[in-house]
């Protein structure tokens, strides 16, 4: 919970700050996917990509791909970075929990339906992918020739599904950044889902970063030097593709030689 300076200074820059600034003190709507496609975007023009995409797996109702669209919209004036969207969502809902690593104590089949047809005419720039990620992820990039990956927000709830997700990382080099700048939605809950590290995501991330040693899933934890602390800093986790031909280019900046002492 915010306490009440923290909230003062949102409402401030609600009315009279910068999108930067708005960003910075999370005073936009899922202020989360803002932050990693700024961040990824920053990285991108640091690295020399001219255009980046931006996933969402798991649209449901498409409130948060049309969010997307606000967030690259906004950040495409501040970085020189074309931003590509895309949605993954079976259309349907939620599939049959596998087991219960899907925690089909607190999630069921059929939840989160999409309009298919309604949410196309809210999108601009967003295209869906429509379908189960075990079918369609192994088609998209042949079919889509999508820039390179930046930022990923993870929230199809499933261990199951989030785990067929995070093949992703697995694509090409061209079609991925060396840092991708990812968000995990159900990771930390309520007293309800007891989300922990051997059910739901938190499982599949463990998994991956157990049986890969080319490709981390790492906390950034410099958030925590930050101060006050939003919760959802707590589910963004940044990939690492240590092999990536790009992850060593320098984009630090700057002169840091301290003065030798006499």
């Amino acid at each position: 919970m915010l306490n009440p300076g923290r909230l003062m200074v949102q409402n401030a820059v609600q009315v009279f700050g910068d999108y930067e600034s708005k960003l910075k003190f999370g005073a936009v709507p899922r202020a989360q996917y803002g932050f990693c496609l700024y961040n990824a975007a920053r990285l991108a023009n640091k690295l020399g990509y001219k255009h980046i995409s931006a996933i969402e797996f798991g649209v449901a109702g498409g409130n948060g791909l049309v969010n997307l669209e606000f967030h690259a919209a906004q950040i495409s004036k501040l970085v020189p970075i074309d931003i590509q969207i895309y949605g993954f969502d079976t259309g349907r809902g939620l599939p049959r929990p596998v087991d219960y690593r899907d925690l089909p104590y607190y999630w069921q089949e059929g939840f989160y339906k999409m309009d298919i047809e309604t949410l196309k005419s809210r999108l601009t720039k967003a295209k869906l992918i429509i379908g189960n990620i075990s079918d369609t992820l192994g088609k998209f990039f042949q079919e889509n020739e999508p820039a390179p990956v930046g930022a990923i927000a993870f929230d199809l709830d499933f261990y199951s599904s989030t785990k067929d997700s995070l093949k992703i990382l697995l694509a090409a080099e061209k079609y991925l950044m060396p840092r991708i700048f990812c968000y995990f939605d159900d990771t930390l809950g309520t007293e309800m889902e007891l989300y922990n590290d051997f059910t739901g995501q938190r499982l599949a991330i463990n998994e991956f970063n157990n049986e890969r040693q080319d490709i981390k899933l790492g906390v950034p934890y410099y958030l925590a030097n930050l101060g006050i602390s939003d919760a959802w800093w707590h589910q963004i986790w940044i990939a690492h593709i240590f092999n990536h031909s790009l992850y060593n280019k320098f984009v630090g900046g700057g002169q840091r030689q301290l003065p030798l002492s006499g």
